[in-house]
């Protein structure tokens, strides 16, 4: 009892960390409405996540936290690509007709895993989620008990990405009309400002 619900615990905070709209959420969301490289993007997600938690559990959350030179690199490339990404958000949502999923071709599997990783390591909340916090909080298990925590963040992960990438084509008779994409956009965008905003706050 003691494993499972050090399991549970890591399971529900990894989940309440991950669902919510940020950028790779939103990158994901209009990928898996695309139907474009769905498996390899949630995997990059996922697998990303999973590897941070376990580098926390192990520790070096402490590490990260007495880093701050680090966290701010980190965090001016994640202003610069953000802003970027919410700009093309914009520029797409003025020209929606040809973001139906049905007629789009096929992106660059190399540009959407670039732009994949990009969302993942140039977001200082990653590592402070992943890292610092689940890696902080795995303190409170030890031996056996930690694993089993640090296993039910990663599930967690996995569980939301692969879920909203291949849950998102239920919402493609809704995104059969173009306004569809041009809300969706807009959001994006809305979101993509948002988060670089507030990362770029922090930096004064």
């Amino acid at each position: 009892m003691p494993l499972l619900s050090a399991f549970v615990s890591g399971l529900l905070l990894g989940a309440s960390l991950i669902i919510a709209i940020g950028a790779q959420n939103a990158f994901i969301l209009r990928q898996g409405l695309l139907r474009q490289h769905v498996f390899i993007l949630c995997l990059i997600c996922a697998a990303s996540d999973a590897a941070l938690i376990v580098l926390g559990v192990g520790g070096l959350g402490a590490l990260i936290s007495q880093a701050p030179v680090l966290i701010t690199v980190v965090t001016i490339g994640g202003v610069v690509f953000l802003g970027a990404y919410a700009v093309i958000a914009f520029r797409r949502a003025l020209h929606p007709a040809v973001m139906n999923a049905a007629e789009t071709q096929t992106g660059s599997l190399k540009a959407a895993i670039a732009a994949c990783l990009a969302f993942t390591f140039l977001n200082p909340h990653v590592y402070l989620d992943t890292v610092v916090l689940l890696g902080g909080l795995s303190a409170r298990f030890e031996g056996a008990g930690r694993i089993a925590y640090g296993a039910g963040a990663a599930l967690a992960s996995f569980i939301w990405f692969f879920g909203l990438g291949y849950g998102a084509r239920l919402l493609e008779p809704v995104f059969a009309r173009p306004a569809a994409w041009r809300v969706l956009d807009v959001v994006i965008g809305l979101v993509m400002s948002g988060l670089a905003t507030s990362l770029a706050v922090t930096l004064f």
